[in-house]
């Protein structure tokens, strides 16, 4: 059998059934234009997390009995902590002009000494930006000795890691029951289909016709379904990005922008592999009962 011959007859399928296909198409296309508009959303917030994340860094205070030669030795052993993306020491004199430039202060000036400490700031991978990994880092830059004080912001970390796994399983749930629901409808389009060929296909098997001579049109039916709901819904997207959203609302546009250069070709993709799914499952179902 060629694959021009289930071609031929998944496009014949769709005529024969056009207003079932039709519904499965456009419930396909709403499907998926809202999992578009809900996907680009999401990978925008997972981008803001991974930017959120490259910004954390660790503060750390020597005592005042070391020396800036101990501490500039410190500061080398914590860059070759694993996670640790750069070091960069502070001392007297720059923790001095810092406090000048903030508060608009001679801290020297006023007190006849200046009080503060060295420090170094400590930049974290993004991938070790974790609570559990930070404190991991904690504890072994800790290790290190000299009096050492750390400084972060535990309680936004933990926050916005609580925020992200709540989002994580928010996205996994509608995500996955608007992609179930769209292989059903697929499902019973297919399955349609073949019940009104049911006589034409008994007859395919009792002349030894196999599975897949069967089946492919069928599944071909339900990719061209697929694909055309999801070429629908990119074009849906781009229009409320590209006209709508540009024009009324640039500054939110800005943000989410850069995720729809995945979302387009992704619900395309996403729309073949459904209606392939929702296919295959009917074909199977429909052919063990046969």
């Amino acid at each position: 059998m060629s694959l021009f011959y289930s071609i031929k007859e998944g496009f014949a399928g769709i005529g024969r059934a056009k207003l079932p296909a039709s519904v499965t198409i456009a419930t396909g296309f709403f499907s998926l234009l809202l999992l578009g508009l809900f996907g680009t959303v999401s990978f925008s917030f997972y981008q803001l997390i991974h930017e959120v994340r490259s910004r954390v860094e660790l503060e750390v205070f020597f005592d005042d009995r070391i020396s800036d030669l101990q501490a500039g030795a410190l500061s080398e052993r914590m860059q070759s902590i694993p996670g640790v993306a750069g070091t960069r020491f502070i001392s007297r004199t720059e923790a001095a002009s810092r406090f000048a430039r903030d508060f608009e202060a001679d801290v020297v000036g006023i007190l006849g000494t200046n009080p503060l400490p060295r420090s170094v700031e400590v930049s974290i991978q993004p991938g070790y930006a974790a609570p559990q990994n930070i404190a991991s880092i904690e504890e072994q830059i800790a290790a290190l000795g000299g009096g050492l004080d750390i400084r972060y912001n535990k309680e936004y970390l933990r926050g916005i890691e609580r925020n992200a796994r709540l989002f994580t399983l928010i996205t996994a749930g509608v995500g996955g029951v608007i992609a179930l629901a769209t292989i059903i409808l697929n499902a019973f389009t297919v399955r349609l289909a073949m019940y009104a060929r049911r006589d034409k296909i008994k007859t395919m098997r009792l002349v030894g016709a196999t599975r897949w001579f069967i089946s492919a049109p069928f599944l071909f039916e339900g990719i061209i379904q697929g694909l055309v709901s999801g070429g629908l819904a990119a074009l849906g997207l781009w229009l409320i990005f590209e006209q709508a959203l540009l024009r009324y609302e640039p500054a939110i546009y800005q943000i989410l922008h850069p995720s729809t250069s995945v979302i387009y070709p992704a619900l395309v993709a996403l729309g073949i592999a459904l209606g392939f799914f929702g296919s295959a499952w009917s074909v199977a179902r429909f052919l063990r009962k046969a």
